[in-house]
């Protein structure tokens, strides 16, 4: 039986191996934000996921909704699927993530987010990432079969003031290069920044603060 990504027309990578799109210069990429909305611990009702496809960092191309359990399992394969199946996917060419968790305590494994979309997936944030406190709020949570995942996260890295990058699938050089395709009026990346503009405004009604 054919495997997800060969029933949406894309052919995965072998294990391991390195997702490479090459953006050529001075072109506009065509890149997916990914970001969960606020949401109050341990409430029953699922987190909605906003992603929003845009071409560049100026033009918005298409809007999904999801959602994900609060600090649920799985964050990976729902992601991959998601995805997978958005009518958008087959013109991206990379993913970015706010975050390497969704809904709290959902961890996503960016490595293998990458191997199964067949895309390049970056990991953006305003604050250097301390996996040791997530890994204190995994054990805390009584989800330490969780820890393993910590591992196979790549290492995030300071691009300018007050911005972190980690990448997969993708070589440092055309992280960047696609990281700043993406940057407009704020320091984070517009597909990722409208989409969380957009989850704030499902769940308090209007966006709030600094984005």
């Amino acid at each position: 039986m054919p495997g997800l990504l060969e029933r949406w027309g894309c052919q995965p990578p072998g294990r391991g191996a390195m997702v490479v799109q090459v953006m050529k210069r001075g072109s506009r990429p065509h890149i997916l934000g990914v970001d969960d909305a606020p949401f109050i611990k341990r409430q029953s009702a699922p987190v909605p996921v906003v992603a929003v496809a845009m071409e560049g960092h100026d033009v918005i191309e298409s809007i999904a909704l999801g959602e994900f359990p609060v600090d649920g399992d799985g964050a990976t394969e729902y992601l991959a699927t998601w995805i997978a199946g958005l009518r958008t996917r087959p013109m991206l060419q990379a993913v970015i993530l706010g975050g390497i968790t969704i809904a709290g305590l959902g961890i996503v494994d960016v490595t293998a987010l990458a191997e199964r979309l067949g895309l390049p997936v970056l990991v953006v944030t305003r604050h250097n990432p301390a996996r040791s406190e997530l890994a204190a709020a995994l054990k805390a949570a009584g989800l330490p079969d969780r820890l393993t995942l910590l591992e196979r996260i790549p290492q995030a890295y300071g691009i300018g003031e007050g911005l972190y990058l980690a990448h997969a699938g993708v070589p440092r050089v055309e992280a960047e290069r696609l990281l700043t395709a993406t940057l407009g009026k704020a320091r984070l990346p517009e597909p990722l920044r409208v989409a969380h503009l957009i989850g704030q405004a499902i769940v308090l009604k209007e966006s709030r603060g600094r984005v």
